[in-house]
């Protein structure tokens, strides 16, 4: 949870930094893919625990 907590924090920061620095807009892509990563690596999780639950 932490890794994931990370991965959308720094792409926060490289997107504001991205936007706000001139001439620096490939940081802001940067972030975009990390931040879309994150949310995959969260999909991926959250997919597998629904699996684990036990028949009654």
């Amino acid at each position: 949870m932490a890794l994931l907590l990370f991965l959308v924090l720094a792409a926060v920061v490289l997107g504001i930094i991205g936007v706000a620095a001139e001439g620096l807009g490939y940081l802001l892509i940067i972030g975009i893919v990390v931040f879309v990563a994150a949310l995959g690596l969260i999909a991926v999780r959250w997919s597998q625990r629904s699996g684990r639950r036990p028949l009654r």
